[in-house]
């Protein structure tokens, strides 16, 4: 029933558009619209491309390699096997459902397959347009049981932080630390992390998406930690930073700030609030504090089946949230050669504030 709904939105914006049909090759638009979950490891469009007319039923374009697979998840589509390449059947199945303007998503396929695209549809005497986050604007609002697979993922998240965070002593490396975590991911039958995950010790922590090194935590430093998983394809997010040790009275009153930015930042999120209002709000409070200069991003971002998506919550966006968006609230400020403190926590739009999925906060007040 989801899929339907999708596809029927999906034709009714194609039709306002005046476009014929339009080429799905991102995977989680692909997942989105069709439920199929392969993904190309590197193979390419052969793996599946969507062919989704106005009207009718769409198509699922593959090679051998993924049939069984694409027909036992993509049940609303048509699956069409290509022996000669994806141009080839494309040259072939357009004219047969008078396709005449045809979209593609500019952001994701292949140059060299848009070449060839190109010189194949103007034989056919098929217009190809170039379209921008088309279908990523219907997966911004999610439906409750897309909300159920996240809040999910957070709780797995959250639990598998304070198994690890135990466990967390002088002596161990980032690296290994990243590893534990991903592990443990993995233990409890999640699919993947949404991410590489970013572990850093004293100064690195300064790097916003640092990678984990062979460092080896000592005593007296900012452990960062920023972590996500993925539950049913959908994504969670999240970043704990903290003291090894009895934390001193700079990173004290340096993560009391941070997390009063955050709480600013949660308090003005509701369905109608402008992006960069929300953003300023949690801004002005590191302002204040007189660190304007040392928050370098953005406020937050939304999740869904991809870990960074829309809406942005950022300075330059004046868009409106919208009910049932979900977006970190994650500010941070960083300083060479002392280490930084990100502290993230994701949450739902709803009309009248915002649903915390994050439940723990014990490594967020001291």
């Amino acid at each position: 029933m989801m899929v339907t709904s999708r596809l029927a939105s999906l034709q009714n914006l194609l039709r306002r558009r005046k476009l014929d049909a339009i080429l799905v090759t991102q995977p989680e638009n692909r997942f989105f619209l069709s439920g199929y979950t392969a993904t190309d490891h590197g193979i390419g469009e052969s793996s599946g491309v969507l062919l989704i007319p106005r009207r009718g039923a769409p198509f699922l374009l593959t090679d051998s390699r993924f049939t069984l697979q694409a027909e036992q998840e993509a049940t609303e589509f048509e699956v069409k096997l290509y022996k000669k390449g994806l141009i080839s059947l494309l040259s072939n199945l357009l004219p047969q459902i008078a396709v005449k303007r045809l979209a593609f998503e500019s952001s994701y396929l292949l140059h060299s397959t848009h070449v060839k695209l190109e010189k194949a549809a103007q034989k056919i005497g098929v217009e190809t347009i170039a379209t921008t986050e088309l279908i990523e604007q219907l997966r911004m609002e999610k439906r409750e049981e897309e909300i159920a697979a996240i809040r999910r993922a957070v709780e797995l998240n959250e639990r598998i932080f304070k198994e690890i965070h135990r466990g967390i002593a002088p002596g161990i490396s980032e690296l290994e630390l990243a590893l534990k975590i991903e592990t443990r991911m993995r233990e409890l039958g999640t699919q993947r992390p949404s991410f590489d995950t970013i572990v850093a010790f004293g100064d690195n922590s300064a790097k916003p998406h640092a990678m984990p090194t062979e460092r080896r935590l000592m005593k007296g430093e900012i452990v960062l930690i920023d972590m996500g998983l993925v539950h049913k394809g959908y994504c969670s997010d999240m970043t704990r930073t903290f003291f090894m040790g009895e934390p001193d009275p700079l990173y004290i009153e340096r993560h009391r700030v941070v997390r009063a930015a955050q709480l600013a930042g949660i308090a003005a999120v509701r369905a109608g609030a402008v992006c960069r209002d929300v953003d300023g709000a949690a801004r002005k409070i590191i302002a204040d504090a007189g660190y304007k200069d040392a928050f370098s991003h953005s406020l937050g971002h939304g999740v869904g089946l991809a870990v960074h998506e829309e809406p942005r919550l950022s300075m330059r966006n004046r868009k409106k949230l919208r009910s049932s968006m979900v977006v970190t609230i994650e500010p941070g400020i960083y300083f060479p050669n002392w280490g930084g403190i990100r502290l993230e926590n994701m949450v739902v739009v709803r009309d009248d504030g915002c649903e915390q999925l994050n439940t723990d906060t014990t490594w967020l007040d001291i």
